[in-house]
């Protein structure tokens, strides 16, 4: 056995249909509340609302699950324990160019910038 996670290490199923869920018991909440369903409305009125949170609480359910899996799959088990010690977007080559100084003398005064002005 290697000392390296293994994807599945990094994000059980379990967790990832746990997260999935409650995303999608929010948004069923949060449409039911925004429905009106705790109200005094009719029995038809409550029942759509029901209807209806169900269809955004399953429609949340899968895109959340997608997206998760989608994202976890992004990550590489390797990198996850590596020391990371440089800007994560910034290109190896760009850091060496940014670290080295200006060809100029730093003693000598900036140049004022020309007039472009029309008089």
């Amino acid at each position: 056995m290697t000392d390296r996670p293994t994807r599945r290490a990094l994000m059980k199923p379990l967790q990832l249909l746990g997260l999935a869920l409650l995303a999608a018991v929010f948004a069923g909440v949060v449409t039911l509340v925004s429905m009106g369903f705790f109200q005094s409305r009719t029995p038809d009125q409550q029942g759509r609302a029901l209807v209806f949170a169900a269809v955004v609480a399953g429609i949340t359910f899968i895109v959340a699950l997608v997206g998760l899996a989608l994202m976890l799959l992004a990550v590489d088990p390797a990198d996850v324990q590596k020391t990371v010690d440089r800007p994560v977007l910034v290109e190896k080559d760009e850091r060496k160019a940014a670290q080295k100084p200006d060809k100029r003398p730093s003693d000598e005064p900036d140049a004022p910038a020309p007039d472009t002005r029309e008089s």
